[in-house]
C-alpha cells in the first residue's frame, strides 16, 4: 500500500478498489466492514437529516456516506452522513464544499478515532457547526456544537437535537430502529 499520497493521487489509487479508504496524514487507511446495526442506524441518521431539511425548506442537502470531507491538505474523511449547505454540489463532485453537520455512527474499531482525531479535524473547518457521534449500542448521541471559539458538548438520550445553523431539529428516537 502506498505510504503517502496527494489528494489526487489518493483518488486515482482508490478509484477501482473494492474496499473503501479514508486518507489520514497522506496515507490510505482502510475502512472496516460495517455491522448490520451500524448500517441501520447510519441510514436512519441520513433519513432524519434529509427529512428535517425538506421540512425546513433549506438550501442544504443531506448526503449519506461516500461524500468526502476534506479536513486539510493531507486528510480526507468519509463520515456516515453530513449536511452540506449552499449551492448544490455537481453530480461529479466527490467532496462536500460546505459541510455544516457531520455524523459518525460508532463502530467498535473506530470509536477512539471518531471521538478524538475526527472531532478535532472536523472542527478545523469553519463551516462545521455540529458533529454528532451516534451510538449503536444505546439511544445516545453526543452532540458537539460550535459556540463562538469553543466547542460545547452534551449527551442526548431523549427528545430532540436542535441543529441551528442551519435551523433543523431531529428526533433521537427516529435514529434507531424499533426494538425487535
Amino acid at each position: 500500500m502506498p505510504q503517502r499520497l496527494s489528494r489526487e493521487e489518493f483518488r486515482q489509487w482508490a478509484e477501482d478498489r473494492p474496499e473503501r479508504y479514508e486518507r489520514v496524514d497522506g496515507a490510505p487507511v482502510a475502512m472496516s466492514p460495517e455491522r448490520i446495526q451500524h448500517i441501520r442506524v447510519k441510514a436512519r441518521v441520513w433519513a432524519a437529516l434529509d427529512r428535517a431539511i425538506t421540512q425546513a425548506s433549506l438550501d442544504c442537502e443531506a448526503l449519506s456516506d461516500g461524500a468526502t470531507v476534506e479536513v486539510d491538505e493531507d486528510t480526507d474523511y468519509e463520515p456516515d452522513a453530513l449536511v452540506n449547505c449552499g449551492p448544490p454540489a455537481s453530480p461529479d463532485a466527490i467532496a462536500a464544499a460546505n459541510p455544516v453537520i457531520i455524523a459518525e455512527v460508532l463502530s467498535p474499531g473506530t470509536q477512539s478515532i471518531d471521538t478524538g482525531e475526527k472531532l478535532a479535524g472536523y472542527f478545523r473547518l469553519p463551516s462545521v457547526q455540529h458533529y454528532l457521534i451516534v451510538s449503536t449500542r444505546r439511544r445516545e448521541v453526543i452532540h458537539h456544537r460550535r459556540e463562538g471559539e469553543a466547542i460545547a458538548s452534551r449527551v442526548i438520550t431523549i427528545d430532540r437535537i436542535e441543529l441551528d445553523p442551519p435551523g433543523i431539529t431531529i428526533d433521537i428516537d427516529g435514529l434507531y430502529p424499533p426494538a425487535r
